[in-house]
């Protein structure tokens, strides 16, 4: 069982993460590809918009019938901030077989000499890389591999973004996470 480990905030779940997803599985042979809501990133304290509750239950909207893919509330519901070693060591104990496959897009691996047990995360999961076309990996001391993905121009700010304008978000999410943004006002007042 190959398992890849997708995390971040999801604040909201749009395309651009199901696609690289996707391709991730496709081509590293997963099994399954958890997605792993933060309830709070440490390098994002207190700028999370909408309630990890909100954003997990957006992703399982969006990942719904999926075959492969799982929605993972274990961030979630652990307190205090959200570190990607304390996951991957729960993993761990529940699929001791499992090669786990840690998917980190180019731009958060910049930062992950500071992620907290670092080391640590490297022995328990092989880092996979993402990057887009013309966008560089940053390699040096990480190992892992590299996995090139399309490249999507949707972003998480830009949806917020056009919620508070009163634009449509249609095609940037999936349409059930459209309504569910909608029926709960989320992003709408911003500041």
């Amino acid at each position: 069982m190959r398992i890849g480990v997708f995390g971040g905030s999801f604040d909201p779940v749009h395309h651009g993460h199901l696609i690289v997803a996707e391709e991730a599985r496709r081509a590293l042979g997963l099994t399954e590809v958890r997605f792993v809501p933060a309830r709070e990133q440490p390098f994002k304290e207190g700028r999370h918009r909408a309630g990890a509750d909100d954003r997990l239950a957006m992703l399982r909207l969006a990942i719904e019938g999926v075959p492969g893919f799982v929605a993972d509330p274990r961030e979630c519901r652990r307190a205090g901030p959200s570190y990607t070693v304390d996951t991957l060591r729960e993993l761990r104990s529940e699929f001791p077989e499992a090669a786990l496959c840690l998917l980190v897009g180019a731009d958060s691996a910049r930062d992950f000499p500071k992620w907290r047990e670092s080391a640590a995360i490297r022995e328990l999961a092989t880092l996979v890389i993402l990057t887009r076309p013309g966008a560089a990996a940053p390699t040096e001391g990480l190992g892992g591999a590299t996995l090139r993905v399309p490249a999507v121009d949707i972003s998480a700010t830009q949806v917020r973004d056009r919620v508070r304008a009163g634009e449509s978000i249609r095609f940037l999410v999936p349409d059930a996470v459209a309504r569910y943004i909608a029926d709960r006002r989320l992003y709408a007042d911003e500041d």
